[in-house]
């Protein structure tokens, strides 16, 4: 048998029965709250952690970029959301041989965008179903509620495209410094939006699926009335951000990194064969505080190098060199992104690896 004290190091390690768990939590408050549960495969990107969230029940899944959304394709799934706002010729082509395969819906916040996306549909006598991004308070992308209903109404007039619904993410919770704080920006998200759905439909242009996103958020905003449809991602992994929102505990977190301890050269510092090239320089959330926790005490990696993960060892711990330890990830979604495929482990035990097919879809 295999066993973690095995592997070589850094390694990612997704634990099973956490990611089952989750899964199963996750698609029973969709159920609860009566909605639909469009799990974000951005965070893992294997095809067969996606299996087990449509196992348990989801509806589809939503994929950050056209070529996250053709690998889902090709493995399989047949009900794929872009969620993003996708623009360019180049990109309408693809999702024409796409929708062939699949029920494809892609995000717009443009019309400029939106009539790229529709030219090469309205060429060829098809139609792609299209959802308007909203902004919730994100200030990222997405077009302004107020201005929603005429945004709406100029693409859905755009012949080629099908205005399916709105959607949003609520990226500004993980701001939230108190758990408190998280669950009013949920029930401000699911609010805005479903009054944005509700605005746009009585114009004569619904019912429209109203979708909201984001871990954090997911548990308030998919109470709201009118949403009909929820797009968390990192819940199947969570990690230290996570916990530090209140979001979930150290036991519900599923993906870690075994690493080395390689040097130990001065009292107060230790270092790892793990770095940026392995955890991502992504900050803690909703306060800084290191590059990722080592599991069992209340020592963090202060600093990364690319190869180098420098432990700010706390006081009355210590640290010896060729000693193996387990590191919670800031933000377990980048750290996806980072491998070829991650190992799965039960307890101690190695199950197998995946690959990560989705690593690199960036167009």
């Amino acid at each position: 048998m295999t066993t973690i004290a095995d592997l070589p190091t850094p390694c990612v390690l997704v634990d099973l029965d956490r990611v089952e768990r989750n899964v199963a939590v996750m698609a029973e408050r969709a159920r609860a709250a009566g909605v639909k549960l469009r799990p974000h495969a951005k965070t893992h990107k294997v095809p067969e952690i996606a299996r087990l969230q449509r196992a348990a029940g989801a509806a589809g899944l939503a994929v950050a970029k056209t070529s996250e959304a053709e690998v889902f394709a090709d493995a399989g799934f047949d009900d794929l959301f872009v969620a993003f706002p996708v623009v360019g010729a180049d990109k309408g082509r693809r999702l024409l041989a796409l929708a062939d395969r699949v029920r494809l819906a892609v995000g717009v916040d443009s019309v400029e965008g939106a009539q790229m996306l529709a030219a090469p549909f309205h060429a060829a006598a098809r139609t792609l179903d299209v959802m308007l991004k909203v902004d919730v308070g994100l200030h990222r992308v997405g077009v302004e509620p107020a201005a929603a209903a005429d945004f709406a109404r100029r693409i859905a007039g755009l012949a080629g495209l099908r205005l399916r619904g709105v959607f949003t993410h609520a990226g500004h919770s993980y701001s939230g410094e108190t758990p408190g704080a998280v669950a009013e920006v949920g029930r401000s998200e699911g609010e805005i939006l479903a009054g944005v759905g509700a605005a746009i439909a009585a114009a004569g242009l619904g019912p429209l699926e109203v979708s909201v996103g984001s871990t954090p958020t997911a548990p308030h905003a998919m109470q709201v009335a009118g949403v009909t449809e929820c797009r968390p991602g990192n819940y199947v992994y969570h990690d230290a951000s996570q916990v530090s929102l209140g979001t979930c505990g150290l036991d519900d977190c599923g993906l870690t990194v075994i690493a080395t301890v390689v040097s130990v050269p001065a009292p107060g510092r230790a270092v790892l064969d793990a770095g940026s090239k392995t955890l991502s320089n992504d900050p803690l959330r909703p306060r800084t505080g290191g590059f990722g926790w080592v599991l069992g005490g209340e020592s963090r990696l202060g600093r990364l190098s690319e190869e180098h993960g420098v432990i700010d060892v706390a006081p009355g711990e210590s640290f010896r060199v060729g000693q193996r330890v387990r590191v919670l990830p800031n933000h377990a979604c980048v750290v996806s992104n980072l491998h070829d495929f991650v190992t799965t482990v039960r307890g101690d035990r190695v199950e197998g690896q995946l690959r990560v097919a989705a690593r690199g879809c960036v167009t």
